[in-house]
């Protein structure tokens, strides 16, 4: 028994390592290669901003992930969805321009990958047993920052093979992944869950609520309404903003019919925080230290989140090409990231996933220092001197080791409050709170940069990456909630 043990984590691993550097691939061809892009093709730094809150759609993934949970089929989704992303870099490729085709294009991109991490993710929590993720969290920041090195491939690429033709190579890799992603072994038996309803009553049940309806389309016509009024080539697009308004409106129309329609009363008194969609936000709730653990989700990264959309074009502003940024930002940046993911999931084993955040959080904030330094001492528009890349090069590499060193004990924590029944909506649902920052910070980081300058600004993100300290007395709470002893049934007969 304990020989087979090793054999099955070391092919529980080997999975971890393929599925996660399948999420990797298209979040940096997003965060890595699009920032480029943009800048080179001369777009505004506040546009390239507007960019990032495409990256929305890993916040909003809560909306779909308990269907794909609900369903499951893992694999499935997982191949289709890397095709169809695939098929989307074709049509950037085939556009040379930035016009209203290609954020359309980027905005369908996200989704899809949104749709990847949420089955991706609830594929992993079920194969893992709770002992594994640590180790299963190091390999899993260091083969996503793999995906993310070979998102770095491209930008070399691009330098040599042109931009049409490095989106081409994006495409081809992403097809060959939707393969592998079906010879991955077969999901087993769904954990058992508490769920009394089914999806289908459960979705009737949320027609006869259009005041809930109507919450939800506010946020993403808010949503909309940001990316809309911050992008030039979709404000010429008069007509979008007027269509959504009105699919919107049929939506909660619909609703309201239908709160007037007799449905059973069965269907009347099933609870709806039983159904699969719903059930995951209820649980979580109702958890007594849920809304500040929420907070700390939502800032513990803020600190980096608010540098990191900033960091691609403050190299192109400085002089340095493509191929260095691939090279040193990051592919060998990664390479530091998978060291670190691995160091901050061998600390979470030894010394616990509360002191691994603080710890390893302090060092994360730290490293925005790096970046202070490199935009005070390297001036815009001069000859690019060996000691102005050695600067540059030391603030990369610190900030990328020390990201995976936070990476590493803040994606345990995830993973050690989730509730494996609801494995993939629960695990979304905390993730898209992370999402929510990164995306919101990165579409401010254009407009702090363009009236701050780098360095005030960066100096700012340091300072932003310790508010979330408050947070922890309730942090330390959740998890020993969860390490509690559940009671037991004890079978008298």
């Amino acid at each position: 028994m304990s020989s087979h043990a090793p054999s099955v984590l070391r092919s529980k691993l080997f999975w971890v390592g393929v599925l996660y550097f399948a999420q990797g691939l298209p979040f940096g061809i997003f965060f890595d290669v699009l920032p480029v892009w943009f800048r080179q093709q001369g777009v505004d730094l506040r546009d390239i901003g507007a960019l990032s809150l495409l990256g929305l759609a890993w916040t909003l993934k809560f909306l779909w992930a308990p269907a794909v949970d609900h369903y499951r089929h893992h694999r499935l989704w997982m191949a289709t969805v890397d095709l169809a992303m695939g098929a989307v870099m074709l049509v950037i490729a085939a556009h040379a321009g930035l016009g209203p085709a290609v954020w359309f294009a980027i905005a369908a991109f996200t989704l899809l990958s949104a749709t990847n991490d949420i089955a991706i993710d609830g594929y992993t929590i079920e194969l893992l047993g709770k002992g594994e993720l640590g180790l299963a969290n190091g390999i899993r920041i260091g083969f996503g920052r793999v995906g993310i090195l070979a998102a770095g491939s491209i930008l070399i690429l691009a330098d040599y093979a042109t931009w049409s033709g490095a989106f081409t190579i994006a495409a081809a890799m992403l097809g060959l992944l939707a393969i592998a992603m079906l010879a991955a072994p077969k999901e087993g038996p769904r954990p058992i869950a508490e769920s009394t309803s089914s999806l289908g009553a459960e979705l009737r049940i949320v027609l006869t609520r259009p005041a809930s309806l109507a919450a939800v389309l506010g946020l993403a016509l808010f949503v909309l309404w940001l990316v809309y009024r911050s992008v030039k080539a979709l404000r010429a697009i008069e007509a979008l903003w007027t269509i959504a308004w009105s699919i919107a409106a049929v939506i909660i129309a619909i609703a309201w019919i239908a709160e007037r329609m007799r449905f059973s009363a069965a269907e009347r008194s099933t609870p709806i925080a039983a159904g699969p969609m719903f059930g995951a936000l209820f649980e979580l709730l109702k958890r007594p230290t849920m809304l500040p653990v929420a907070l700390f989700i939502l800032i513990f990264k803020l600190g980096d989140s608010s540098m990191g959309f900033m960091v691609k074009p403050f190299w192109v502003d400085r002089g340095f090409t493509a191929t260095e940024i691939g090279l040193v930002s990051v592919n060998i940046g990664l390479g530091l990231s998978i060291l670190g993911g691995l160091v901050g999931g061998w600390y979470v084993d030894r010394r616990g996933v509360f002191r691994a955040l603080w710890v390893l959080g302090l060092w994360q904030a730290a490293s925005n220092l790096g970046y202070v330094a490199a935009a005070t001492w390297i001036p815009e528009g001069a000859a690019l001197e060996p000691v102005h890349r050695s600067i540059l090069y030391a603030a990369s590499a610190g900030e990328s080791f020390t990201s995976g060193l936070g990476t590493g004990a803040f994606l345990a924590f995830l993973m050690s409050i989730v509730d494996k029944r609801r494995a993939a909506a629960e695990y979304a649902l905390l993730s898209s709170l992370f999402a929510l920052s990164r995306s919101l910070a990165g579409w401010a980081s254009g407009f702090g940069v363009t009236e701050m300058g780098y360095a005030p600004y960066f100096l700012l993100t340091f300072f932003l990456s310790f508010p979330a300290y408050f947070l922890l007395p309730w942090v330390s709470r959740m998890l020993r909630e969860v390490d509690a002893p559940k009671p037991r049934t004890v079978d008298t007969s």
